[in-house]
This record gives C-alpha cells, sequence and structure tokens, in this order.
C-alpha cells in the first residue's frame, strides 16, 4: 500500500478536499486503484449532528454513514464507494481507545495520547486504507487527507500519528503533500513568506514535505518556485502551482500540466503511465444550451447543498446545457421570483422554517407546468402540497411541522429514538420502481439503489385517496413510498432518497438527468411560443 498525505497550512479552506480528490483522479487516470480517508480532528463521532449551516454539507455513504462533504468530492472524482470507516475523528478514536481500556485489552497500562492514542490513529487509517473497493478488490494507493490546519491543538496527534507511519514505512511507500497559500498583493506580487512559514511550522513536528501545492489567484512562475524551494528543501518542480479554476473539475488537468503526476509516480517508485484521457474529455463538454433552476431552500449557504449543485452540473454537462442556480429564500420566496425560471427544486432539510414558502413554489410549479424536482423534505412537501390542493384537506402537513391531518408521520422505528447522531433511515435502499413510469424511463430499471437521511415517510392511511386524485406512487421500498410524480405534467417528479449522493461527471444521476433535460424543453417551448 503506498500513501499520499495531505496537510493543509497558513489558513483553511484553501481546497485540501479538492486537491486531494485531484491527485487521486490523475492517479486514477493512470490505471491505478485508488482510495481515500478524510481525517477530522473534531469531537464529534461524525458529522450527522452538526448545523450544515455551520460546517457545510453532510454527505451520506453507502453504509449509512454521515460524513464531511470532501468524502463527497473523493466519490465523484474517484468513482468509487466509501464507508463510514473512511472517515476518522477525534470523536471516534477516542470512543474506541476508551473501549478499549475499560475491557482491560491495554492490560492495566497508563492511557496516554503516544502510544495508545497515535497507535489507533495509525490502525484507523491502514485499516480503511485496505478495506476493499469492489468485492474482491483493494487500492493500490491511499489518499490522506488532514483535516484542519498545522498548528491547530486538534490536529497534534493526527500529525504525530502521520509522523510515525513515515519512519515505519519505506521511503518510496509515503509521500507528503503540503497545500499553503501563495498571496498576490496589492502591487501583484507573489508573497511566499506565509509559504515559509507554514512548511518550517510542519517540519518541527517532524514532518518535512515531499511536494508542495501552492494555492494562488494567478499561475506561480519559475521564480516564486525557486525561492520557495530554496527556504522548504523541496525540489522546484516539486512546487505546484494551482490557481483558481472555474471548475473543480479543471484541477486534475491543471495539476498535469504542472507535472505532479510525474513528481508523484518517481516518488512513489510507480510506473508512469500515459495518462487515460477519457476523464479529462468528460469534464471538459462545451454547452450549447443554458438554462435556469430556482433552489429553494433556508439555507443561505450554498455549501449545504454542494451535491446537489455537483449534480446539476453533472447532468447539464451531459446533455451540454450550463445550468445557472438562482437561490430563493423560502421564507420570502413568492411568484415573482419564480416566473422567469426554467425548473424549480426543492432540496431536503429539517425543522419548519421555511416550509409554507416551499409549498408555494411547489404549487406553482405544478398550476404552472413548471418542471420540478423535490428531494427527501422535497418530496414530503410535493405530497403535502397535493393533499392540500387536490385532495382537499387543507390542514394537511407533516408531524415534524406540528397539529394538522398528518399525511407525513414519523417511521415507526423513529418513535421511540432518543439519541440524534445516527439513527435516523440512513444509506443505501432498494427501491422498485413501476413500469410505464417516469421514473422507471429514467433509470431503465426495475430495482435501483439509492441513499436515504430521514426519519418521516407518507402516512400509509392517506396513499389510497392520494393515488385516487391523480398522484402516481411510482417507486416503493416495501411498503414506503419513495418516488411521486404527476402523468399530466412536463416533469413533476420527487424522490424520498438522495440521488445527488451518487452523481458523479461520469455517472449522471438519472432523476437530475431527466430534470435538466426537461428544464432544457421547457426553455425552448416558452422561447417559441
Amino acid at each position: 500500500m503506498k500513501y499520499i498525505v495531505v496537510t493543509g497550512g497558513v489558513m483553511s479552506g484553501l481546497g485540501k478536499g479538492i486537491t486531494t480528490a485531484s491527485v487521486g483522479r490523475l492517479l486514477k487516470n493512470r490505471g491505478y486503484r485508488v482510495t481515500a480517508v478524510k481525517i477530522d480532528p473534531y469531537l464529534n463521532i461524525d458529522a450527522g449532528t452538526m448545523n450544515p449551516a455551520q460546517h457545510g454539507e453532510v454527505f451520506v455513504l453507502s453504509d449509512g454513514g454521515e460524513v464531511d462533504l470532501d468524502l463527497g468530492n473523493y466519490e465523484r472524482f474517484l468513482d468509487i464507494n466509501l464507508k463510514s470507516i473512511h472517515n476518522i475523528t477525534t470523536g471516534k478514536v477516542y470512543r474506541d481507545v476508551i473501549e478499549k481500556e475499560r475491557r482491560g485489552d491495554y492490560l492495566g497500562a497508563t492511557v496516554q495520547i503516544i502510544p495508545h492514542i497515535t497507535d489507533e490513529i495509525k490502525h484507523c487509517i491502514r485499516e480503511a486504507a485496505h478495506e476493499e473497493l469492489t468485492p474482491g478488490e483493494t487500492a493500490d494507493i491511499c489518499l490522506v487527507e488532514a483535516g484542519g490546519t498545522v498548528g491547530d491543538i486538534e490536529s497534534m496527534p493526527f500529525l504525530e500519528a502521520i509522523r510515525q507511519m513515515h519512519g515505519e514505512l519505506p521511503r518510496e511507500d509515503m509521500v507528503l503533500i503540503h497545500v499553503t497559500l501563495v498571496p498576490v498583493d496589492t502591487m501583484g506580487d507573489l508573497k511566499t513568506k506565509p509559504t515559509q512559514h507554514s512548511v518550517k511550522a510542519l517540519r518541527e513536528l517532524g514532518l518535512h514535505p515531499d511536494i508542495i501545492v501552492g494555492r494562488c489567484k494567478q499561475v506561480i512562475g519559475s521564480h516564486a518556485k525557486k525561492k520557495i524551494s530554496a527556504f522548504t528543501d523541496v525540489p522546484a518542480r516539486a512546487v505546484i502551482s494551482a490557481k483558481d479554476a472555474p471548475d473543480i473539475y479543471q484541477v486534475p488537468m491543471e495539476l498535469e500540466k504542472e507535472g505532479l503526476a510525474d513528481v508523484l509516480t518517481e516518488y512513489l517508485n510507480l510506473e508512469n503511465r500515459e495518462p487515460d484521457a477519457g476523464w479529462y474529455h468528460t469534464v471538459s463538454q462545451e454547452y450549447t444550451n443554458r438554462i435556469t433552476v430556482a433552489i429553494v431552500s433556508k439555507y443561505g449557504i450554498e455549501d449545504v447543498y454542494i451535491s446537489i449543485k455537483e449534480s446539476l452540473k453533472h447532468a447539464g454537462r451531459a446533455l451540454s446545457t450550463e445550468v445557472n442556480i438562482r437561490w430563493l429564500d423560502a421564507e420570502t420566496c413568492d411568484q415573482k421570483d419564480l416566473a422567469d425560471i426554467d425548473g424549480i427544486l426543492v432540496p431536503g432539510g429539517f425543522g419548519k422554517r421555511g416550509i409554507e414558502g416551499k409549498i408555494r413554489a411547489i404549487r406553482y410549479a405544478r398550476e404552472n407546468n413548471i418542471p420540478y424536482l423535490g428531494l427527501c423534505l422535497g418530496f414530503q412537501l410535493a405530497v403535502i402540497e397535493y393533499t392540500r390542493s387536490v385532495v382537499g384537506i387543507e390542514d394537511a402537513t407533516s408531524e415534524e411541522m406540528g397539529p394538522g391531518s398528518h399525511v407525513i408521520a414519523i417511521l415507526p422505528e423513529q418513535e421511540d429514538v432518543v439519541d440524534l447522531g445516527g439513527t435516523m433511515r440512513l444509506g443505501d435502499c432498494t427501491v422498485n420502481l413501476k413500469e410505464g413510469t417516469q421514473i422507471f424511463d429514467l433509470y431503465g430499471s426495475r430495482e435501483v439503489v439509492e441513499r436515504h437521511r430521514h426519519r418521516y415517510e407518507v402516512n400509509p392511511e392517506f396513499i389510497g385517496r392520494l393515488e385516487e386524485a391523480g398522484l402516481v406512487f411510482s417507486g416503493t421500498c416495501g411498503n414506503r413510498m419513495e418516488v411521486c410524480e404527476i402523468r399530466d405534467h412536463p416533469f413533476f417528479l420527487a424522490t424520498q432518497f438522495h440521488p445527488e449522493f451518487k452523481s458523479s461527471p461520469t455517472h449522471p444521476s438519472p432523476p437530475y438527468l431527466g430534470f435538466v433535460g426537461a428544464c432544457r424543453k421547457n426553455k425552448i417551448t416558452t422561447q417559441t411560443r
């Protein structure tokens, strides 16, 4: 097993996750099997209970793990399915060590950060690295992203564990990449001092970077690279420029041009194979159409819905259609905000704030033949809107929202749940699709596996009345409703599952393909009237 460890310095938010995913893509394009591990130094066991407005999207893995959004980037860039084991947090490490201490596994020893915590971290990294990607297939190379910034107190045990691993492994089995900021001053000059200080802090911890990736608004020239090299003992050819890119999927191509793959294969003693250009071709498709999609959300931060944004991009690129997103505040959204858009999307979420605004948007889409895609809560609210407006039950609502006719009810197994972390209906579930429906045509299969994250479902007591009124439940999982659609509408589709969690540039999500295609058709129809 080869390891590539990615650390970050100077400041957070530099794009370590995209850098890590891009490095993996470079190697995957050369035929190597790649997996990835994200280290998050927070005390939470996982990201499930975190406020998405503060932390960003909670990404859901196939086994139900609720993890940092960077693991979503890994899956999209590398076309792999990761598991909870690939997200290591301080909370998980300390919990496991304490459980071992309580069982007496340490034979009475005084449990300390070194060696017990660092040994557990190394064990977690190795275990995740050797986890099978598919039955019988393990990776050749494991990417390890160390979250946080060098110098953070929370990150110290993880960096110490990485230092120990580096000493335990053969020289050619681990490469350390350090991502830093190379700012530009008001005169347009590149400033290398932040990188120098960041590398100095890293070396004080016993870690010496093999490669430096400098994040900058412009290309880092040879003069600046030589200066960084002189102060850090990193060869100039291993100082890689990573300027801002208009699209994250172009980052691997920029790193390819910088020669990063050549340096990596040399340091890891790998065969430097000719890269497969297929992925680059896929992410470089030109747009011939443009649409505007409204996403009606109560969160004002786009990072909450990164997977949705990327899934629209994947579908748009496959259909040569650029998707412009208009973010609308669910609490203030009205008809004038929706007048000139080509499609409406209502995403998942929790709580009752902004619910009525989302329902108004859904009604507008249904009554005005505007393509609609509902996801999780967007599925539940589509059912509520239909129950109110078509079935005639005016007080229809969700049990989550308060009193009324609960057309959406809590899942039976959720009624007695006390702990919030990791207790929702999570991860992969098999969904059965009805032939002759829109969702069946999109997937072309009677069974699909998609990921879930919810506590509520369509109340079985109302299903018969809804179907009699014309709502089609076209996907089910046992006796649970998973998909609804309207037949006499250009495109009105909602799913209880989250199809965005399985979308990638090479495998766009079928519901998103259908939605973007319907939006494009709607725009063309509107323009020709």
